[in-house]
């Protein structure tokens, strides 16, 4: 059975709300985007929103929460393979599953809008959380040392910059040595 199938109406409703937000703020970020837009996404009254999240914070905090969801699902499905332990080889895996994950860029915008609305506490601290989550997850299933999850961590930040900006290796000289051995599919 689905986890959906188990869901009552409000929590279907409060899923398709987050989805809708995560659509939405990715577009325009937390300070562009009204919860009517959201609330036109997921086709409910920007008042239900409401009831469902005290808040435009709250709001953006669980598409944060979510995105991060997404993102230890694809790092776990990354890292698989029955009996690998070399624990560069299972971040390698991850790194390509993360990469897949943000061909299309939802997920990344809404991490990206997350450091520019940094200023309110809330959104800061759940980024934090985001973060602590995908790197404890990154050293527990690589078993990788610190050094190897930092620079784990460090190039899936360089590919969100490369991702953002579109940089490609035939832009010049400076975008080969930045995009060098950085995979990334086709963006959706």
């Amino acid at each position: 059975m689905s986890r959906r199938a188990t869901l009552s109406t409000a929590e279907l409703r409060r899923e398709a709300v987050v989805d809708a937000a995560i659509d939405e703020f990715a577009r325009t970020g937390y300070h562009g985007t009204p919860i009517t837009s959201v609330a036109a996404r997921a086709s409910i009254s920007p008042a239900y929103v409401f009831k469902l999240f005290p808040g435009k914070v709250s709001l953006f905090v669980a598409a944060l929460d979510r995105a991060f969801e997404l993102i230890e699902e694809a790092l776990s499905a990354g890292a698989s393979r029955p009996g690998e332990t070399d624990p560069d080889a299972i971040l390698y895996r991850m790194g390509g599953a993360y990469a897949e994950l943000i061909a299309d860029n939802r997920l990344l915008m809404v991490q990206v809008h997350a450091q520019s609305a940094a200023d309110i506490p809330e959104i800061a601290a759940a980024m934090r959380n985001g973060l602590e989550r995908v790197t404890a997850f990154a050293a527990e299933r690589s078993g990788g040392s610190a050094e190897q999850v930092q620079r784990f961590i460090a190039y899936g930040q360089l590919c969100h910059l490369i991702t953002t900006l579109d940089i490609d290796a035939s832009a010049g000289e400076w975008a080969a040595m930045l995009t060098q051995g950085i995979r990334h599919p086709n963006r959706m």
